[in-house]
C-alpha cells in the first residue's frame, strides 16, 4: 500500500475537524485507503490504464482473448463516459456479477468470477477511491469481437457454466495466515485468471487449478505444490517474488511483471506472504505423474551446449545457477520447464525486461538473440536449457521456433 501522510494529517490540511465530529470524515477516507489497496491488489490499473497514459483508468487498453480484442471500459468518475453516474449497486453487480448497469453480461476478461469473493463492503471501497481519480472524458467501444462472439446473450448460458458467484468464507481448519492468501488469490487478485487451463469455451478447468496456461504470447506457469516447477520454492521466496520482483531463483518479465510492478509490490509483506503460504497448500500433479518428455539428440544438445557456452553463460553461469535476485537460476525458474517452450523462446527472441520495484530497483534486461541465431541454432539452445535445467521439458523443434518468431513479429505488443 502506497505511503502518505495519515488522515488525521489530510484532514487537518483540508480544514476539516479532527474531533469527535468527525468520525464520518474518518470512516471516507479510512475507505478511500482500503479502496486504493484492493484496487491495486485486484490489478485494477493493468488493463483500465494504457501503459504510459498521464490518465490512469480511463480505459481504452486493448485486452486479448481467444476469441479477438476487447477494449477495458474508463472507470474514473467521469459522468458521460465513465462510472461517475452509476449508483453503487451497479458498480457492485458490474464487479462481482458480471452485469453491466444496461443489464449486458461482461465478458470474463473482467475476472468478475473471481471478484465475486469479495464483500460488498470491499467492492464500495474501490468505488469510493476511484471517486478521487481525476475525471477523464473518453468513450471506449469495449466490444470489439468479431461475430458470433460480440452477441452477450451467449454469456447467460458461459455464466451458467462457469460462473460460481460468492463471497470468500474462511476455512476453519487453515490458518489465518492461508485465509487471508486464499481471499487475495481466489478474490482480488485473480491468480487463476492466468494460471489456470481454460476449456474451449474459455471457462476455467477447476479441476486443475493454478497449473498453468498459454495467454497473449506467454506462458503463466504451474504454480502448484506438487509437480510443477515451483516446487522447490519456499513460502519466502515466492513472497520475495511477489513484493520484489526477484528472489535467488528469477525475476518477473513479461505480463508477470506488469502484474508486479502494479500490483503485489504494493502489497503488505504479511500480504505477499499470505499468499505464498496459500499457494504451497495448492496440490498439484502428483510427483511423477507427467508423461516423459521428448530429449533432444546428441548432436542437437551439443550444438546448443556450445551456443549456451557462447551466449549465456556469462550472466546465467555454466552450471545455470545465475546471480541472486539478479539473473534467473535456469534449473528454478519456473518457465524453463513448462511443456510449452512459448515463453523461453519469446525471452531468447525478443529479449525481456526484468521488473524494478522500491524493493528491487534495478530490473536486469536480457538480451535478443533472434537477430543472431537462425530457427535451428535457436532450438537447440531452447532445447539444451530445457533439457538440463527444466523439470522434464521437452526438446524444441526448428519448426516451434519458426512459428514462435511469426506470430512474435505479428504482434504489437
Amino acid at each position: 500500500m502506497r505511503k502518505g501522510p495519515t488522515i488525521a494529517v489530510v484532514l487537518i490540511a483540508l480544514g476539516a475537524s479532527t474531533g469527535p465530529g468527525a468520525s464520518a470524515d474518518l470512516q471516507d477516507f479510512a475507505a478511500v485507503e482500503r479502496g486504493r489497496y484492493l484496487a491495486n491488489a485486484a490489478d485494477c490499473g493493468s488493463c483500465h490504464t494504457i501503459p504510459g497514459s498521464e490518465h490512469p483508468f480511463s480505459g481504452g487498453r486493448p485486452i486479448e482473448t481467444p476469441f479477438g480484442v476487447l477494449a477495458a471500459p474508463n472507470i474514473t468518475p467521469d459522468r458521460e463516459t465513465g462510472i461517475g453516474s452509476w449508483t453503487n449497486n451497479e458498480f457492485d453487480a458490474a464487479v462481482r456479477r458480471g452485469i453491466s448497469r444496461n443489464g449486458a453480461r461482461l465478458y470474463p476478461a473482467m475476472p468478475f468470477p473471481y471478484y465475486t469473493r469479495m464483500s460488498r463492503e470491499d467492492v464500495a471501497d474501490i468505488r469510493a477511491y476511484l471517486n478521487t481519480i481525476a475525471p477523464v472524458h473518453n468513450a471506449v467501444q469495449v466490444n470489439r469481437l468479431p461475430f458470433p462472439f460480440n452477441l452477450r446473450a451467449a454469456m447467460i448460458v458461459w455464466d451458467r457454466l462457469y460462473f460460481t458467484p460468492g463471497e470468500f468464507h474462511d476455512d476453519v481448519s487453515k490458518s489465518k495466515e492461508w485465509n487471508r492468501g486464499a481471499y487475495l488469490a481466489q478474490g482480488p487478485a485473480h491468480c487463476g485468471a492466468c494460471h489456470t487451463p481454460k476449456t474451449v469455451l474459455g471457462g476455467d478447468k477447476p479441476s486443475e487449478a493454478l497449473r498453468g496456461y498459454m495467454l497473449q504470447g506467454w506462458t503463466a506457469p504451474d504454480i502448484t505444490s506438487g509437480q510443477g516447477p515451483l516446487r522447490n520454492w519456499s513460502v519466502d521466496d515466492i513472497a520475495e517474488y511477489l513484493k520484489a520482483g526477484h528472489n535467488k531463483n528469477a525475476a518477473a518479465a513479461g505480463l508477470m511483471g506488469e502484474v508486479v510492478d502494479l500490483s503485489t509490490s504494493k502489497m503488505t509483506d504479511q500480504d505477499t506472504r499470505a499468499i505464498a503460504t496459500y499457494l504451497k497448500g495448492v496440490t498439484g500433479m502428483a510427483p511423477g505423474s507427467s508423461a516423459t518428455a521428448d530429449k533432444a539428440d546428441k548432436d542437437v544438445t551439443a550444438a546448443g551446449g556450445a551456443i549456451f557456452q557462447d551466449l549465456c553463460s556469462a550472466c546465467h553461469q555454466q552450471d545455470g545457477k545465475g546471480v541472486a535476485n539478479m539473473f534467473p537460476n535456469l534449473s528454478e525458474a519456473a518457465t524453463t520447464s513448462t511443456q510449452d517452450p512459448a515463453t523461453v523462446l519469446r525471452v531468447i527472441l525478443q529479449g525481456a525486461q526484468s521488473v524494478a520495484t522500491d524493493r528491487e530497483p534495478t530490473g536486469p534486461a536480457m538480451p535478443a538473440f533472434g537477430w543472431q541465431l537462425d530457427d535451428a541454432q535457436l532450438a537447440a539452445v531452447a532445447s539444451y536449457v530445457r533439457g538440463r535445467f527444466g523439470k522434464n521439458a521437452p526438446a524444441v523443434s526448428a519448426d516451434q521456433v519458426r512459428k514462435a518468431r511469426a506470430a512474435l513479429t505479428a504482434r504489437t505488443d
